[in-house]
């Protein structure tokens, strides 16, 4: 119960004071500067403009710069531009600060660029060519305060996310204070809008405002490597390319490499793939199509420039050593399962396998590992039993293999 008793105290303590001061006229009103009890910034002052005291108790207004002359005692005043007041009634004092932004408005006259377009490939240099009053109060002991007069700095660029998205970006700046300011270089040609509300028109809830920049061409550059690898289906490859972005696997890993660039007029491409750091190829384009074929790691480096900037991007591509393994029994009767004598591999860069059966003929042949014996001769079923097989294959890492060994063909007994 104390508690609450408490709380309700707090409250009335706090709405006793946000009602102690009001005032006629467009305004706001703040209460957390250093020095004063209260700031008033008015939209405009006129003979209209009031603020009043709704406290009770007898009251006395001075001015700051003369404490001790009064100047009324009644319970509202006439308020003039950038002047303290001092209130004292019988139980306390109070200190205001007045503004009439209508006499502080900002002007924008021109967002310039750097000239230096070598110095703009991650940073941009921006300077404002603008009228900006300065906002200030004096305190009640006479020290000085600026008052920092928040703008927004909007302007676009782009991010990658698997693909180029513009995307919209600002900065806070202080005016008058920041007439130079840097910014991420941006990716995209952009025109740089000066939101030119501070923090304070916006409380008044005045009509927006903007100062636009003539179009910059963007010269910063960024660069990503797109990968486009070839997928093969056959389940009895190991490791195999089964999403076209795959950069490890088996053998061959046939690849198309895009350079992803946020600009592309007057770029220059440079790739070069190493092995072992050994240069294996340069290329000047775009994109070009690669076959990574033997065992080991590769890595795939991509520069591009303009003339002022340039960027790079990297990737690693690895090629698995190579796996055969071959099965004993097949079993060709429809049901989806076992219907082929294939091999099990993995990074064979060539291949290629006979069958005979158990009088030494050659009844099958064939030199694609993805590929197997369906069971028959001369497209008629072959008969069940054993059947001998030779195999010879080159392994992406240069093993060499060569199996041979019987195969059992089972069919069972159909429905």
């Amino acid at each position: 119960m104390k508690k609450i008793i408490l709380l309700i105290s707090l409250l009335n303590i706090f709405f006793q004071i946000e009602a102690q001061f009001s005032a006629i006229g467009k305004y706001v009103s703040y209460t957390n500067f250093v020095g004063i009890d209260e700031l008033f910034i008015f939209y405009e002052i006129n003979s209209d403009t009031e603020i009043i005291y709704n406290g009770s108790g007898n009251v006395i207004w001075y001015k700051f710069d003369n404490p001790t002359d009064p100047i009324s005692n009644l319970p509202s005043i006439y308020p003039e531009d950038a002047t303290g007041y001092i209130l004292k009634t019988d139980n306390e004092t109070k200190t205001i600060w007045v503004i009439d932004y209508q006499k502080y408005l900002p002007v924008f006259y021109s967002i310039n660029v750097e000239n230096a377009p070598e110095e703009q490939c991650n940073e941009l240099n921006l300077s404002f060519d603008a009228m900006v009053p300065e906002l200030y109060y004096y305190a009640v002991n006479g020290i000085y305060h600026k008052i920092p007069r928040n703008f927004t700095l909007i302007y676009r660029s782009l991010e990658w996310n698997d693909g180029w998205k513009e995307i919209e970006k600002s900065k806070n700046i202080i005016l008058p204070s920041s007439n130079l300011i840097s910014i991420p270089s941006p990716l995209c040609d952009t025109y740089f809008i000066i939101q030119g509300d501070d923090q304070f028109a916006q409380d008044l809830n005045l009509d927006n405002f903007t100062f636009q920049s003539s179009l910059y061409s963007a010269l910063a550059l960024e660069c990503h490597i797109k990968t486009t690898v070839t997928v093969r289906n056959e389940k009895n490859e190991a490791e195999r390319p089964s999403v076209a972005s795959i950069l490890e696997g088996s053998s061959p890993l046939d690849m198309l490499l895009t350079a992803e660039v946020n600009q592309t007029n007057g770029v220059y491409y440079d790739w070069n793939i190493y092995k072992d750091k050994e240069l294996l190829i340069n290329r000047k384009d775009a994109e070009h199509r690669y076959t990574f074929d033997k065992a080991g790691t590769y890595q795939v480096y991509l520069t591009v420039n303009n003339g002022s900037c340039s960027a790079t991007d990297s990737i690693v591509v690895t090629v698995s050593e190579s796996k055969l393994e071959v099965p004993n029994v097949f079993t060709p009767n429809g049901d989806g399962i076992n219907d082929e004598f294939r091999v099990a591999y993995q990074s064979l860069t060539q291949f290629e396998a006979w069958i005979y059966n158990r009088w030494g003929r050659l009844v099958y042949h064939w030199n694609d590992p993805q590929k197997g014996w369906d069971g028959t001769i001369g497209r008629k079923e072959a008969a069940e039993g054993p059947y001998f097989y030779i195999i010879k294959a080159v392994g992406a890492d240069g093993k060499k293999y060569l199996k041979k060994g019987d195969i059992n063909l089972l069919r069972g007994k159909k429905e």
